[in-house]
């Protein structure tokens, strides 16, 4: 049985909040409040909330791409995963991008998430994957991403793939494996 760190139970704490608050509102007292740490455990894991975001952020998509084999099936997961996501955390994602402004922007951070995230991705599955297989995957992956933050109000991971033209490909590939 795997205890929780206390970053992560920070993290939860943090979304608990932003279930009924704007981000911009929520103050690093209401978290540790919240899930009764101390201002001194906040401050050991993070520097400010926006920390926290970004690193509650990383572990989703890390969650998501840790998934990946190199293939073509692993990446239409991974999509698919990725396309849940959105449509499970909509409300939450609507709240950091509409209540966080400036450098600490939750979309110039998660920008700059994505990037890293999956190039270490790619750089992991380089040697195994085909190059074709990673570029065509993490074109994807930027579109589903696109289509799921365009439709934080509706849509669910069906319709933010096929928004993003993946599930055209995905049959279009099907088809060609069964040949």
């Amino acid at each position: 049985m795997k205890r929780k760190t206390a970053k992560e139970i920070l993290a939860e704490s943090f979304r608990e909040l932003a279930q009924s608050m704007p981000i911009d509102k929520i103050t690093v007292k209401d978290i540790i409040t919240n899930c009764g740490y101390s201002q001194a455990t906040f401050y050991r894991q993070f520097r400010d909330k926006y920390d926290l975001i970004a690193w509650s952020y990383t572990q989703d998509l890390e969650s998501i791409l840790d998934r990946l084999k190199g293939d073509v099936h692993s990446w239409r997961q991974a999509l698919e995963s990725a396309a849940a996501y959105f449509s499970a955390h909509r409300q939450y994602l609507a709240n950091l991008l509409t209540h966080t402004s400036g450098y600490d922007s939750f979309i110039v951070n998660m920008t700059a998430i994505h990037q890293k995230t999956l190039q270490s991705t790619l750089e992991k599955l380089s040697g195994s994957a085909p190059m074709d297989v990673l570029g065509s995957g993490a074109a994807g992956y930027d579109r589903v991403q696109i289509k799921g933050f365009e439709g934080l109000t509706e849509g669910t991971p069906a319709v933010i793939l096929e928004e993003a033209g993946e599930t055209e490909k995905r049959s279009t590939d099907e088809k060609e494996t069964s040949l």
